[in-house]
């Protein structure tokens, strides 16, 4: 089943929010899941940076991202969460146009993402985010390799760099 996009609502997500966003990312393979703790400080102390998406009272999509201290120009996202029920709909870039149009990124100019080379989905939203905003979007450079991972066994995480982004 899928939904029509327009039933649903962006925000800022809060502190009772954590446990069903810790939920969806549990749903969304191949995204690393994370405790229930971390997603509770997102949705605390990162909340201006953080998207929720929701249809209907329950989480349908989440954006995690945080503006380094020592890069006020650059927001920088860990990850993207949408359900199955609400994918295809170009959810995932609204929730990123959400993000960029918030007073938080005011003066961000570059957006930067970790993907791992087999998340083709992921790195296919990214590319095409970036086209539609008409900036350019480089993956030329490995922020993780595999080694940094110790014996977990996870793959490496290219960074994608887009910008100059034109925001509000």
């Amino acid at each position: 089943m899928t939904t029509n996009a327009e039933t649903i609502v962006l925000r800022s997500p809060e502190k009772a929010d954590g446990l069903e966003v810790y939920r969806l990312v549990d749903r969304c393979k191949p995204l690393d899941l994370n405790s229930c703790y971390a997603y509770l400080l997102l949705c605390t102390h990162f909340s201006d940076t953080c998207v929720l998406a929701e249809m209907d009272g329950g989480a349908v999509g989440f954006v995690s991202a945080y503006v380094p201290p020592e890069r006020p120009d650059t927001v920088f996202v860990w990850q993207v969460a949408v359900d199955a029920k609400a994918r295809g709909q170009g959810l995932a870039g609204r929730m990123l146009d959400e993000l960029l149009a918030r007073e938080t990124c005011r003066g961000v100019t570059w957006l930067e993402t970790t993907i791992s080379p087999s998340n083709i989905p992921s790195q296919r939203l990214f590319r095409s985010w970036a086209e539609r905003r008409g900036a350019d979007c480089r993956d030329d450079e490995t922020l993780f390799d595999e080694a940094a991972f110790g014996a977990e066994g996870h793959e490496a995480e290219v960074l994608f760099r887009i910008g100059p982004l034109k925001t509000n």
